[in-house]
């Protein structure tokens, strides 16, 4: 039978739409290669007709759900199964696991400490613990701000692929909010690669005049980094030695690190895996 144009197989008494089933089939077999396959081992791994096969690919490709590499002509799990990996990974349980050490850091810092996810070029607040001082950083949970001007933004930013990363910001008005806001694609390009390269990001008045924040990736059991956890703190408390800026930069690598390996990272990315500092000062 058909619906919609669409062979249809039965499995245990449900229909199955045969298109869709091969779909799968090409994203499950693309996700366990992660170098890639060619076009003739897909054939032959598969077993579909070379024309529906050549047609379903030219679809995912260009929905982004499958990568083409030109040079070696092997096709891969594209951005947007990596974003849809995220939405799974973004749901109650990543918020569940991460309060523990979000309210850990709160209480080592005693500054806010919040926790984010990338939603285009926005960065969104999933969860936050507040400092217990009178000075309190504006911001709530499902708040959006832009990525380019905060330190979680930032981080999240620096994960992408460069052609991702491309396309996003593709004709995008950078904003001025500060004196300190980055204001062109280049210049984003050239903090994001310091951050890959120092493991953190950090927002120094960049959005918020006075606000300093340190941010740091947080993976999944694949290493993907699906959020950022950060800690913010008045520029006041920093500048008379009240906060120590490297203790920030410590201790939230350290918990990022550790949220991290509770959604099961094994920190193989990694050259070294931060320990939490102790609590004295």
């Amino acid at each position: 039978m058909s619906t919609g144009g669409d062979m249809v197989e039965k499995h245990s008494g449900l229909s199955a739409v045969k298109s869709a089933s091969r779909v799968l089939d090409v994203l499950e077999l693309l996700a366990q290669h992660q170098q890639g396959l060619t076009f003739p081992e897909l054939v032959e791994l598969l077993g579909f007709p070379k024309s529906s096969l050549h047609a379903l690919l030219w679809t995912l490709h260009d929905r982004g759900w499958v990568a083409l590499d030109e040079d070696t002509r092997r096709y891969r799990t594209g951005v947007r199964a990596w974003e849809a990996g995220q939405g799974f990974v973004h749901g109650v349980d990543l918020v569940r696991v991460a309060d523990r050490h979000l309210r850990n850091a709160r209480a080592e810092l005693d500054e806010t400490v919040q926790l984010a996810i990338l939603d285009g070029t926005d960065v969104v607040y999933v969860a936050k613990v507040e400092a217990n001082h009178p000075f309190q950083l504006v911001s709530r949970v499902g708040m959006r701000l832009p990525a380019y001007a905060t330190g979680l933004g930032k981080v999240l930013l620096a994960a992408l692929p460069p052609a991702e990363l491309e396309a996003r910001f593709e004709a995008f008005n950078f904003e001025r909010f500060t004196d300190r806001t980055l204001t062109s694609f280049a210049d984003l390009v050239d903090r994001l690669a310091q951050i890959r390269k120092d493991g953190f990001g950090e927002d120094d008045g960049e959005y918020t005049e006075g606000i300093f924040c340190v941010a740091a990736p947080v993976r999944d059991h694949t290493g993907a980094v699906v959020a950022a956890l950060s800690c913010s703190a008045p520029r006041p408390r920093l500048d008379a030695r009240e906060v120590d800026p490297q203790r920030i930069r410590e201790l939230v690598r350290a918990h990022g690190h550790a949220l991290s390996t509770d959604l099961g990272w094994s920190g193989a990315t990694s050259g070294t895996n931060p320990r939490i500092p102790s609590t004295r000062r």
